[in-house]
């Protein structure tokens, strides 16, 4: 059975922890199930709590007037929320269930408190942020530099990674439509339609309205750049 601190202890964010002070972090956690569709935030609301991912995913956007982009799609033991509750600033971008999913809640009152007697999950929250940065970074970088075939190859591999953890490591299939890799990359679906082309017929990929199969994942590594 999946218990609360064995989902802990698979969380980057607090496995470095003490038995005795991931016991105490689960006494503070709250549960809450989305559905599919279903908001957990949206941009402009105050933010109040953290949000660990046991199960599912969840995107994060912007949008103004019509035009959206995605942002991130977090997964399995990925966490968010945690800018808000550190700046006390508003929400900065909607996070929407992708699928349905399952988290948990550590409150800002519980969190704070938590991190002023925790220097290692503050040093670990640091280097995941830090990370986000860098990432924040490459994706804009890629968007300069990169064509679209090699940054659509390494979003399809880093989708898959974070979406099938431990899985197969041939093949994996996303729920993902072509619509939704078009906010991430920056690119009209049309031009996500042509590449994914492409890789149908090299037999890489198989497509279907909201899904991606993904065949052979080392072929689109080697795409990348």
């Amino acid at each position: 059975m999946l218990t609360p601190i064995n989902i802990l202890k698979k969380i980057p964010l607090f496995s470095s922890l003490s038995e005795s002070d991931q016991q105490n972090l689960t006494s503070l956690l709250r549960r809450k199930l989305l559905g599919k569709g279903e908001h957990l935030f949206r941009q402009g609301d105050e933010g109040t709590a953290l949000y660990i991912i046991v199960q599912g995913r969840i995107k994060i956007s912007l949008s103004k007037r019509a035009d959206n982009v995605t942002l991130a799609i977090l997964g399995q033991g990925e966490f968010l929320g945690e800018m808000a509750l550190l700046d006390e600033l508003p929400r900065s971008a909607d996070a929407i269930a992708l699928e349905e999913t399952q988290l948990y809640i550590l409150n800002r009152k519980d969190f704070l408190s938590f991190l002023a007697g925790n220097t290692h999950t503050v040093y670990a929250i640091l280097n995941s942020l830090s990370r986000r940065l860098r990432r924040m970074d490459d994706q804009l970088a890629e968007m300069c530099f990169l064509n679209l075939s090699a940054r659509l190859a390494k979003q399809l591999v880093e989708l898959a990674e974070t979406q099938n953890p431990g899985g197969d490591p041939k093949a994996c299939d996303l729920n993902i439509s072509q619509q939704e890799l078009g906010n991430i990359l920056g690119a009209s679906r049309e031009s996500i339609n042509k590449e994914l082309k492409i890789l149908r017929d090299k037999g890489v990929v198989e497509t279907s309205r909201n899904s991606i199969r993904i065949l052979d994942l080392e072929a689109l590594r080697k795409r990348m750049p």
